[in-house]
């Protein structure tokens, strides 16, 4: 068996299904693979936060409103720190979108399946890639009952995760960054109202909380790994203890835990070339990083949009797709690039250091700093946007402060 298509996308999870379904509003025809025959799959270690930024894409795929028609909430986010809560007004504030894993992976499947020119191949998993010369040209592929056959497209998506079967097959390695705290999450019921999510920076432990559809809240934690014996020992009970020792903590000591206490100790950076020859790497396949600031979902989700942009007008014949591949590096790069360096950094379980000092005291002191604050830690303006405007003003009101 080989058939061909314009674009075979491999994972049918948020980043890959958002690909095809923009590949194929654009008029190219896509192989949408998925190893798993469930089309209820759903991805189950994994936080269900879709950061603000990603926000108009979700809109763009025509997925924002059924996200919501399905139990999804829009949540602003503030923050603890020892300076006091950082807390933007609402109407400037950034906005997430909380949908459970269960229900938003299903329902994005369905778009995607539904979409014109994407046929979805559940039960499928990638054996091999296809050559033309130095370029991927392809995916062999074994279904459940052992039929092997061959998909040949000009474009390859590895949308697979973060440990990406495809990227390993292609020889792209990259890079791994150090990750010294781990995580231990759960649902609870209720949520506060109005519903929105809080984190709390104990330098260096943050915890947070994430309120989603069903009337449901999920609390996590991510320490150092100094405190990773206490929690081995019961997840639930150290679960617990943590969120309600908080300052000005939920209510999560009189609530009933909702499922499976969910664990990550070790969860390391990945950094990819998200390009090769006839090879488009999304989502956690070409950048996996740190949980903490719940930007996987959203980056699925954008980094789609960005691949399709660029690699639309080659695959309806109008330049090469070296052309198109190009563009998405240097979008991908430009995006995420200063980002990825923060968050890395941080990942190595330090305190905070005092450029950081600085922004956290002076945004939980003066409303407009906590605005562009905001702006930052939802992903809507990039780090050095954020430096220029707000430092100065972060260093006066600090200094103002001190005076007083």
């Amino acid at each position: 068996m080989s058939d061909r298509y314009d674009a075979v996308v491999v994972g049918g999870s948020l980043s890959g299904c958002a690909t095809a379904i923009q590949l194929g509003r654009s008029g190219a025809s896509v192989a949408l693979v998925e190893k798993s025959p469930d089309p209820a799959a759903f991805k189950r270690i994994c936080g269900h936060f879709i950061q603000a930024s990603a926000a108009p894409t979700l809109e763009r795929l025509g997925l924002l409103e059924p996200i919501l028609a399905a139990g999804g909430i829009r949540s602003r986010i503030s923050a603890w720190t020892r300076w006091g809560w950082i807390d933007p007004p609402p109407e400037r504030a950034g906005y997430a979108v909380n949908l459970r894993r269960e229900r938003l992976d299903p329902l994005v499947r369905e778009v995607a399946a539904a979409t014109p020119g994407v046929e979805l191949m559940l039960g499928r998993t990638v054996r091999g890639l296809l050559r033309d010369g130095n370029a991927v040209a392809g995916v062999a592929v074994e279904g459940r009952d052992g039929q092997r056959g061959q998909l040949r497209a000009p474009l390859v998506v590895g949308a697979d995760g973060r440990g990406s079967p495809v990227a390993e097959l292609a020889g792209l390695s990259g890079k791994t960054f150090p990750h010294e705290r781990f995580v231990y999450a759960a649902y609870f019921e209720g949520r506060p109202d109005p519903p929105d999510s809080a984190l709390w920076f104990l330098d260096p432990d943050v915890a947070a909380s994430f309120p989603t559809d069903s009337d449901l809240t999920l609390y996590a934690v991510v320490p150092t790994k100094g405190r990773l014996p206490e929690f081995k020992r019961d997840p639930e009970a150290a679960l617990v203890d943590f969120v309600a020792g908080l300052p000005d903590a939920p209510p999560v000591s009189s609530t009933q835990i909702v499922g499976p206490v969910l664990g990550k100790i070790e969860m390391p950076n990945r950094v990819r070339g998200p390009v090769a020859p006839g090879l488009a790497l999304v989502g956690d396949a070409a950048l996996a990083t740190d949980p903490l600031f719940g930007i996987g979902c959203g980056w699925a989700f954008q980094s789609a949009e960005w691949l399709a942009d660029s690699v639309a007008p080659a695959l309806s014949g109008n330049e090469s797709l070296e052309r198109g591949l190009a563009r998405y590096r240097r979008r991908h790069r430009r995006e995420l690039r200063g980002h990825a360096f923060l968050i890395h950094d941080y990942a190595t379980g330090r305190r905070f250091n005092p450029a950081e000092r600085i922004l956290f005291a002076a945004a939980a002191r003066d409303q407009k700093v906590a605005v562009n604050f905001d702006a930052f830690g939802t992903r809507q303006i990039k780090p050095g946007r954020m430096m220029v405007t707000t430092i100065p003003r972060a260093i006066a009101v600090n200094l103002r402060h001190t005076l007083a």
